[in-house]
């Protein structure tokens, strides 16, 4: 999985990733960290805390709480897998969301200002 946060005006890369059957990966940037498996009770209550998603009807959801600040798409655009879409401002900090999936757009179901919480839908692609 791939992430991109910009944190007081710095952006950096989030790579996440199985390294083995005993080992997860989290790359920020240039710097590796690695979690084995007795630590695995942290990553699932990390992972508990992200909303749950349903790759089947191509949603992109909201990892946090925030306010939209800004959105790249529009309704009947096509989008490529990792396009960036929308501006998520969130505790003093802008997160990119991205696409997971490729398609059209079906509906945009936020606008510039709005409030959302963490697991609401914000844009249907077919």
């Amino acid at each position: 999985m791939k992430f991109k946060f910009n944190i007081n005006g710095k952006k950096y890369n989030v790579q996440i990733s199985k390294e083995n059957s005993k080992t997860i990966k989290i790359k920020v940037e240039n710097k590796e960290f690695k979690f084995r498996e007795e630590e695995k009770k942290r990553i699932r209550i990390a992972k508990a805390s992200l909303p749950k998603r349903n790759f089947k009807k191509k949603e992109i959801i909201a990892p946090i709480t925030g306010e939209i600040t800004e959105i790249f798409i529009k309704k009947g655009e096509f989008v490529k897998k990792e396009k960036k879409i929308i501006l998520l401002s969130a505790m003093k900090m802008e997160n990119e969301i991205i696409s997971d999936f490729e398609g059209k757009v079906k509906n945009v179901l936020v606008e510039k200002n709005q409030k959302v919480n963490k697991g609401d839908v914000l844009v249907a692609l077919e």
